[in-house]
């Protein structure tokens, strides 16, 4: 195919950053299907509610995305500018993301959890021009232009679509890191190209395959996995958005038919408990997609031997999507996550950036710090505003994330956990010093240190350890319901723990670990 026209990417094409070229993930991943008579009237997308199902074939899909980027660019838009998309997990999530990357704009998908203050920070890092949203979710310092979501459809306009460059940014999505604010990671329309490569490595999509993803859309799991690499294979994406309902998703596989299922481990763990798969008809499903947090080797059993299908893991960033997995041609070797994806370029490199050698790769079987080459079409622009920081992943030609792994004789990865604090809890990548930050604002509140403390292989709660000011008496009540103004729900802690100090080194830095075997030692 020639990048600038709509045509169907092959799984596995191998291309290298920087890619020259025209391309969009909008026009390769729905315009190319709707294009072809072969695809047009099959279904591309369900949105699945608790008693009715939305769909859109590709034709009707495309349409309507090219309805909503023409008429973002009417409203005084141009290509490269930033929309903040942030509404309930809906349809209109979906058909605003895809719109905007149309257009050649910059979506930021945002959480709809997000408190006013965390939103506005957004708004401010950023400085979108515009944002889609809805009444119950206002951003009232925002003085850009504003589109609510119930109007998308009678978004419209004249200009074409410009084509986008496949260097262009495609969209701007924060994560939480070691500062204490989310930083921003600018991706490339070439990120399609680094998705091609998991295709046929990880998820095994087939044209035609109807395909479930657990996640809302507020995530760049669900943005890709669950809509952009289904689409771009030909099958049909389906989303959940009814009542939350762990049990749920046994009948949604059995009654649409799904060939692939894709969740986080704990959605799994949840589904065995309350769902009952081994007492409903399944057959449909080939195989199950898992990422976000480690999958346990017990986990995987127990499915396996109830619900009798494999259940394929990836590792991965929101810097370079999953590079790592097992999958219908890799196989599963329990505990790890998979070996590096064909066409990535992987290795582990000395934890110590100063020593000699630093980016120099490790020999098998020696810990260090996993990393990816730069030049591999899925690695992110770069930190949105963040230079030192952006700086400071790199050596040499290798980006280095922050997780700590080994790499065996035979190609798989050993992964040993993260180089710095981030806690990982429920599926949701959670940064320390963020939470502090807010837990810190309380009055009355002298310092905090926030540690994830395991309770089982399966469960890390997030624990903020507070220490009062002098002469104050802190309730735990008024600090949840200080976090509760300040942080989103999945990023407050499960409990506190009040301190009268925390250990700290001869410089003064917070002993997390020491702090951590303490509250271990309690529990």
């Amino acid at each position: 195919m020639t990048l600038g026209e709509p045509g169907v990417i092959a799984p596995g094409t191998v291309v290298r950053a920087p890619v020259e070229g025209p391309l969009n993930i909008a026009r390769a991943c729905l315009e190319a299907r709707a294009s072809d008579p072969a695809f047009a009237d099959q279904p591309a997308f369900s949105f699945l509610y608790g008693d009715r199902t939305e769909r859109w074939t590709y034709a009707e899909a495309w349409a309507r995305v090219e309805r909503i980027g023409r008429g973002l660019l009417a409203r005084g838009l141009e290509p490269g500018d930033r929309v903040l998309v942030r509404t309930p997990h809906s349809p209109d999530y979906a058909f605003a993301f895809f719109g905007a990357n149309a257009a050649g704009l910059a979506p930021i998908p945002a959480s709809p959890q997000l408190t006013p203050a965390e939103a506005a920070f957004l708004c401010a890092d950023a400085e979108p021009r515009a944002a889609v949203t809805s009444a119950d979710l206002p951003l009232p310092s925002f003085d850009g232009i504003v589109i609510d979501a119930a109007d998308l459809d009678t978004l419209d306009g004249n200009a074409e679509l410009p084509q986008t460059q496949a260097e262009d940014p495609a969209f701007l999505i924060y994560t939480s890191g070691t500062q204490a604010s989310p930083k921003g990671v600018l991706h490339a329309q070439r990120t399609l190209y680094g998705r091609a490569l998991m295709w046929g490595a990880w998820e095994g999509f087939e044209a035609g395959d109807v395909a479930l993803h657990a996640g809302t859309l507020n995530w760049s799991y669900t943005l890709g996995v669950g809509l952009m690499d289904v689409w771009a294979v030909g099958g049909h994406a389906m989303l959940y958005g009814g009542p939350p309902d762990p049990a749920i998703w046994s009948r949604l596989i059995a009654e649409h038919g799904v060939n692939v299922f894709t969740a986080v481990p704990t959605v799994y763990r949840q589904l065995l408990k309350y769902g009952a798969p081994e007492e409903t008809d399944l057959s449909s499903l080939r195989h199950c997609l898992c990422a976000a947090e480690p999958l346990l080797p017990a986990l995987a059993d127990e499915w396996a031997a109830k619900v009798g299908t494999e259940m394929f893991e990836a590792l991965g960033m929101t810097e370079v999507s999953t590079y790592i997995s097992s999958g219908p041609a890799t196989p599963v070797r329990p505990g790890s996550p998979g070996q590096p994806q064909p066409g990535r370029r992987v290795v582990i490199l000395p934890e110590d950036g100063d020593a000699a050698g630093a980016d120099q790769p490790l020999p098998p079987g020696e810990v260090g710090l996993l990393a990816v080459h730069r030049t591999d079409p899925g690695l992110m622009l770069g930190y949105w505003r963040r230079p030192d920081e952006e700086a400071s992943v790199y050596r040499g030609e290798w980006f280095t994330g922050g997780d700590l792994a080994a790499l065996d004789e035979d190609g798989y990865i050993w992964f040993h956990g993260r180089a710095d604090d981030v806690i990982k809890s429920f599926g949701f990548r959670l940064s320390p010093v963020e939470i502090e930050a807010a837990i810190e604002s309380c009055p009355g509140v002298s310092e905090v240190a926030v540690v994830g403390v395991p309770i089982d292989p399966t469960k890390t709660l997030v624990t903020a350890c507070v220490v009062p000011q002098d002469g104050v008496r802190i309730e735990e009540d008024t600090l949840r319901a200080h976090a509760e103004t300040k942080l989103a729900g999945y990023k407050q802690p499960h409990e506190y723990r009040l301190v009268e100090e925390l250990p700290r080194t001869r410089n003064g830095k917070v002993q997390r670990k020491v702090l951590l075997a303490n509250l271990r030692g309690d529990a």
